[in-house]
Protein backbone atom coordinates (compact mmCIF):
# COMPACT_ATOMS: atom_id res chain seq x y z
CA UNK A 1 0.00 0.00 0.00
CA UNK A 2 1.16 3.71 -0.91
CA UNK A 3 1.95 5.59 2.32
CA UNK A 4 1.71 9.64 2.34
CA UNK A 5 3.09 12.10 -0.30
CA UNK A 6 4.51 14.83 1.42
CA UNK A 7 2.82 17.51 -0.84
CA UNK A 8 -0.16 15.94 0.92
CA UNK A 9 1.12 16.92 4.67
CA UNK A 10 -1.13 20.49 4.79
CA UNK A 11 -4.56 18.74 3.61
CA UNK A 12 -3.83 16.02 6.52
CA UNK A 13 -3.21 19.09 9.08
CA UNK A 14 -6.17 21.39 8.03
CA UNK A 15 -8.31 17.93 8.60
CA UNK A 16 -6.51 17.62 11.98
CA UNK A 17 -7.82 20.75 12.59
CA UNK A 18 -11.70 20.58 11.87
CA UNK A 19 -11.79 17.07 13.08
CA UNK A 20 -10.08 17.87 16.80
CA UNK A 21 -11.83 20.56 17.37
CA UNK A 22 -15.63 18.53 16.69
CA UNK A 23 -14.03 15.89 18.71
CA UNK A 24 -13.80 18.50 21.77
CA UNK A 25 -16.84 19.78 21.06
CA UNK A 26 -19.10 16.82 20.46
CA UNK A 27 -17.39 13.91 22.48
CA UNK A 28 -16.58 12.00 19.60
CA UNK A 29 -13.37 10.94 18.36
CA UNK A 30 -13.63 12.29 14.67
CA UNK A 31 -13.40 9.24 12.13
CA UNK A 32 -17.25 9.66 10.70
CA UNK A 33 -14.95 12.93 9.46
CA UNK A 34 -11.07 11.98 8.69
CA UNK A 35 -11.16 8.94 7.45
CA UNK A 36 -13.79 9.87 4.32
CA UNK A 37 -11.75 13.52 4.18
CA UNK A 38 -8.38 12.01 3.90
CA UNK A 39 -9.45 10.02 0.82
CA UNK A 40 -10.63 12.85 -0.89
CA UNK A 41 -8.76 15.79 -0.04
CA UNK A 42 -5.29 13.59 0.77
CA UNK A 43 -5.45 10.79 -1.67
CA UNK A 44 -4.89 8.55 1.23
CA UNK A 45 -5.73 4.35 0.75
CA UNK A 46 -8.96 3.55 2.07
CA UNK A 47 -7.21 1.03 4.26
CA UNK A 48 -4.85 3.85 5.93
CA UNK A 49 -7.51 6.23 5.66
CA UNK A 50 -9.86 3.98 7.96
CA UNK A 51 -7.15 3.00 11.16
CA UNK A 52 -4.89 5.65 11.01
CA UNK A 53 -6.99 8.38 12.27
CA UNK A 54 -7.08 6.16 15.37
CA UNK A 55 -3.70 7.29 16.88
CA UNK A 56 -4.91 10.65 16.61
CA UNK A 57 -8.02 10.01 18.51
CA UNK A 58 -6.17 9.35 22.03
CA UNK A 59 -4.37 12.95 21.63
CA UNK A 60 -7.03 14.77 20.93
CA UNK A 61 -9.84 12.68 23.51
CA UNK A 62 -7.27 13.08 25.97
CA UNK A 63 -6.99 16.95 25.58
CA UNK A 64 -10.93 17.18 25.98
CA UNK A 65 -10.87 14.87 29.16
CA UNK A 66 -8.55 17.70 30.44
CA UNK A 67 -11.39 19.82 29.78
CA UNK A 68 -13.98 17.72 31.39
CA UNK A 69 -12.35 16.76 33.98
CA UNK A 70 -12.17 20.09 35.63
CA UNK A 71 -15.87 20.66 35.59
CA UNK A 72 -16.51 17.40 37.40
CA UNK A 73 -18.49 15.79 34.52
CA UNK A 74 -17.56 12.01 34.33
CA UNK A 75 -19.80 9.31 35.93
CA UNK A 76 -17.06 6.70 37.24
CA UNK A 77 -19.42 3.66 37.75
CA UNK A 78 -20.20 3.96 33.32
CA UNK A 79 -16.86 5.12 32.11
CA UNK A 80 -15.41 2.02 34.49
CA UNK A 81 -17.78 -0.46 33.41
CA UNK A 82 -17.69 1.05 29.52
CA UNK A 83 -13.99 0.71 29.59
CA UNK A 84 -13.64 -2.73 31.44
CA UNK A 85 -16.08 -4.15 28.54
CA UNK A 86 -15.21 -2.15 25.73
CA UNK A 87 -11.90 -2.43 25.67
CA UNK A 88 -12.00 -6.49 24.94
CA UNK A 89 -14.76 -6.48 22.47
CA UNK A 90 -13.09 -3.45 20.57
CA UNK A 91 -10.16 -5.85 20.18
CA UNK A 92 -12.60 -8.65 18.59
CA UNK A 93 -13.53 -6.40 16.38
CA UNK A 94 -10.58 -4.92 14.95
CA UNK A 95 -9.19 -8.54 14.40
CA UNK A 96 -12.54 -9.27 12.30
CA UNK A 97 -11.93 -6.26 10.48
CA UNK A 98 -9.63 -8.13 8.04
CA UNK A 99 -12.43 -10.94 7.01
CA UNK A 100 -15.57 -9.00 6.87
CA UNK A 101 -16.51 -6.42 4.34
CA UNK A 102 -17.35 -3.22 5.93
CA UNK A 103 -19.28 -1.09 3.40
CA UNK A 104 -23.04 -2.92 4.32
CA UNK A 105 -22.00 -2.40 7.72
CA UNK A 106 -20.86 1.63 7.61
CA UNK A 107 -23.87 2.46 5.94
CA UNK A 108 -26.38 0.28 8.12
CA UNK A 109 -24.19 2.53 11.33
CA UNK A 110 -24.62 5.36 9.32
CA UNK A 111 -28.45 5.17 9.19
CA UNK A 112 -28.81 4.06 12.69
CA UNK A 113 -26.63 7.72 13.66
CA UNK A 114 -29.08 9.68 11.40
CA UNK A 115 -31.97 7.85 12.99
CA UNK A 116 -30.69 8.85 16.31
CA UNK A 117 -29.94 12.27 14.84
CA UNK A 118 -33.04 12.98 13.93
CA UNK A 119 -35.12 11.72 16.88
CA UNK A 120 -32.79 13.59 19.04
CA UNK A 121 -33.21 16.75 17.02
CA UNK A 122 -37.18 16.33 16.58
CA UNK A 123 -36.82 16.09 20.86
CA UNK A 124 -34.60 19.38 21.52
CA UNK A 125 -37.04 21.11 19.38
CA UNK A 126 -40.32 19.81 20.33
CA UNK A 127 -39.70 20.20 24.60
CA UNK A 128 -38.52 24.19 24.36
CA UNK A 129 -38.71 24.19 28.04
CA UNK A 130 -35.06 23.99 30.37
CA UNK A 131 -32.77 21.32 29.85
CA UNK A 132 -31.71 18.74 31.68
CA UNK A 133 -28.56 20.21 34.17
CA UNK A 134 -28.08 17.92 36.84
CA UNK A 135 -25.83 15.06 36.74
CA UNK A 136 -26.60 11.21 36.32
CA UNK A 137 -26.06 9.19 39.72
CA UNK A 138 -24.44 6.24 39.28
CA UNK A 139 -26.70 4.55 42.07
CA UNK A 140 -29.88 4.94 38.94
CA UNK A 141 -27.88 3.58 36.50
CA UNK A 142 -28.29 -0.30 35.66
CA UNK A 143 -24.60 -2.42 35.19
CA UNK A 144 -26.34 -4.67 32.78
CA UNK A 145 -27.10 -0.81 30.61
CA UNK A 146 -23.65 -0.12 30.40
CA UNK A 147 -22.20 -3.41 30.09
CA UNK A 148 -24.61 -4.27 26.91
CA UNK A 149 -23.51 -1.00 25.32
CA UNK A 150 -20.00 -1.46 25.71
CA UNK A 151 -19.94 -4.58 24.44
CA UNK A 152 -21.83 -3.73 21.15
CA UNK A 153 -20.36 -0.51 20.65
CA UNK A 154 -16.83 -1.58 21.39
CA UNK A 155 -16.88 -4.48 18.80
CA UNK A 156 -18.02 -1.93 15.70
CA UNK A 157 -15.69 0.57 16.90
CA UNK A 158 -13.06 -1.70 16.10
CA UNK A 159 -14.97 -3.12 13.26
CA UNK A 160 -15.10 0.08 11.42
CA UNK A 161 -11.64 1.53 13.12
CA UNK A 162 -13.48 4.45 14.92
CA UNK A 163 -13.27 5.45 18.97
CA UNK A 164 -17.20 5.35 19.05
CA UNK A 165 -17.87 8.75 20.79
CA UNK A 166 -21.15 9.26 19.08
CA UNK A 167 -22.46 5.94 19.47
CA UNK A 168 -21.73 6.49 23.29
CA UNK A 169 -22.97 9.97 23.70
CA UNK A 170 -26.08 8.82 22.31
CA UNK A 171 -26.91 6.38 24.08
CA UNK A 172 -25.99 8.10 27.31
CA UNK A 173 -28.41 10.77 26.46
CA UNK A 174 -31.16 8.22 25.45
CA UNK A 175 -31.11 5.60 27.56
CA UNK A 176 -29.52 6.62 30.79
CA UNK A 177 -31.40 10.53 30.29
CA UNK A 178 -28.15 12.16 31.22
CA UNK A 179 -27.71 15.89 30.28
CA UNK A 180 -26.10 16.12 27.42
CA UNK A 181 -22.95 17.85 28.69
CA UNK A 182 -22.57 14.54 31.31
CA UNK A 183 -22.80 12.32 27.91
CA UNK A 184 -20.62 14.06 26.03
CA UNK A 185 -17.46 13.81 28.61
CA UNK A 186 -18.53 10.11 29.58
CA UNK A 187 -18.02 9.40 26.13
CA UNK A 188 -15.08 11.45 25.73
CA UNK A 189 -13.19 9.59 28.22
CA UNK A 190 -14.26 6.08 26.54
CA UNK A 191 -12.73 7.40 23.15
CA UNK A 192 -9.89 7.90 24.22
CA UNK A 193 -9.97 4.44 26.16
CA UNK A 194 -11.48 2.12 23.28
CA UNK A 195 -8.98 3.90 20.84
CA UNK A 196 -5.53 2.88 22.18
CA UNK A 197 -6.82 -1.38 21.99
CA UNK A 198 -8.13 -0.21 18.34
CA UNK A 199 -5.11 1.41 17.64
CA UNK A 200 -3.00 -1.29 18.45
CA UNK A 201 -4.85 -4.24 16.69
CA UNK A 202 -4.71 -1.73 13.30
CA UNK A 203 -1.41 -1.54 13.61
CA UNK A 204 -0.49 -5.10 14.07
CA UNK A 205 -2.39 -5.83 11.04
CA UNK A 206 -0.38 -2.83 8.88
CA UNK A 207 -3.79 -0.54 8.37
CA UNK A 208 -1.94 2.67 10.03
CA UNK A 209 0.46 5.00 8.61
CA UNK A 210 2.37 6.82 10.75
CA UNK A 211 3.16 9.66 8.66
CA UNK A 212 -0.83 10.67 9.01
CA UNK A 213 -1.13 9.87 12.36
CA UNK A 214 1.35 11.80 13.77
CA UNK A 215 -0.10 15.03 11.44
CA UNK A 216 -3.54 14.82 12.59
CA UNK A 217 -2.24 14.38 16.24
CA UNK A 218 0.14 17.92 15.84
CA UNK A 219 -3.54 19.70 15.37
CA UNK A 220 -5.63 17.65 16.76
CA UNK A 221 -4.43 17.83 20.13
CA UNK A 222 -4.97 21.79 20.74
CA UNK A 223 -7.91 21.85 18.45
CA UNK A 224 -9.69 19.45 20.82
CA UNK A 225 -8.78 21.38 23.85
CA UNK A 226 -10.61 24.58 22.00
CA UNK A 227 -13.41 22.38 21.54
CA UNK A 228 -14.40 20.75 24.69
CA UNK A 229 -13.59 24.96 26.12
CA UNK A 230 -15.80 25.74 23.48
CA UNK A 231 -18.55 22.86 24.77
CA UNK A 232 -18.62 23.82 28.68
CA UNK A 233 -19.58 27.14 27.83
CA UNK A 234 -22.18 26.83 25.50
CA UNK A 235 -25.45 27.15 26.66
CA UNK A 236 -27.28 23.55 27.07
CA UNK A 237 -29.79 23.98 24.66
CA UNK A 238 -27.36 25.15 21.87
CA UNK A 239 -25.43 22.24 22.73
CA UNK A 240 -28.01 19.78 22.28
CA UNK A 241 -29.49 21.02 18.91
CA UNK A 242 -26.25 21.40 17.05
CA UNK A 243 -25.02 17.49 18.85
CA UNK A 244 -28.22 16.59 17.30
CA UNK A 245 -28.19 18.47 14.16
CA UNK A 246 -24.44 17.11 13.50
CA UNK A 247 -25.11 13.35 13.99
CA UNK A 248 -27.83 13.76 10.86
CA UNK A 249 -24.67 16.13 8.83
CA UNK A 250 -22.15 13.09 9.88
CA UNK A 251 -24.68 10.35 9.26
CA UNK A 252 -25.76 11.43 5.54
CA UNK A 253 -22.11 12.35 4.57
CA UNK A 254 -20.92 9.30 5.32
CA UNK A 255 -23.71 7.42 3.57
CA UNK A 256 -23.31 9.14 0.69
CA UNK A 257 -18.85 9.05 0.65
CA UNK A 258 -19.91 5.09 1.14
CA UNK A 259 -21.76 4.36 -2.04
CA UNK A 260 -19.81 6.81 -3.70
CA UNK A 261 -16.51 5.78 -3.33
Amino acid sequence: MEYLQQSNYLPVLVIGVVVGYLSGLLGKGGSAISTPALQIFAGVNPFFALASPLPASISSTLSATAVYSREKLFNKRVVVLGAAFGVPATILGSWCSSYLPGKTLMIMTALFIVTLGGSLLYSYLRHKGASVETPVNSNDIKASQIVGAALFIGFLSGLLANAGGILFSTFFIRRLKMPIKQALACAVILSAVLSVPGAITHWCLGHIDWNIALLLSLTAFPASYLGARTAVKMKTPLLEKLFAGTLVVFGLYDIFFTLWK
